[in-house]
């Protein structure tokens, strides 16, 4: 089997999809078109910069050390990684709340439909 460096070194930044899975103890194939997850998807470098974090437990602190670089350099290089990602952008409760309660003061939405926002946020927390 080949290591996954080698085909992030064949892939480059190009857009991939994967054809088949095997899942090896069933003796099962699925084909299809599935897509890599959003981590898969960064850069091998990235990649290890985010292993990392998580083993850190998060800490900057400890990042610092761990690369040699400075506070901002792992803050700049977080934010970049993040950026880059697809995923939904994440708000903070309150922010969220004033939002919602500021469009629905203008008129933008109703209250049915302000009620529907903030219970979909307290359901994806």
């Amino acid at each position: 089997m080949k290591d996954w460096s080698y085909i992030t070194s064949l892939i480059g930044n190009q857009a991939v999809s994967i054809e088949r899975i095997r899942i090896r103890d069933m003796d099962v194939a699925i084909e299809g078109e599935f897509e890599l997850p959003p981590l898969a998807r960064l850069p091998s470098d990235d990649q290890v910069f985010v292993a990392v974090f998580v083993q850190c437990h998060g800490s900057i602190k400890k990042m610092e050390q761990y690369f040699g670089i400075s506070y901002p350099t792992v803050k700049n290089r977080l934010a970049k990684i993040v950026a880059s990602m697809d995923f939904a952008a994440i708000k903070p409760a309150g922010e969220l709340v004033d939002q919602t309660l500021s469009r629905l003061e203008a008129g933008e939405i109703d209250v049915n439909e302000s009620i529907d926002i903030l219970a979909a946020r307290k359901r994806n927390s």
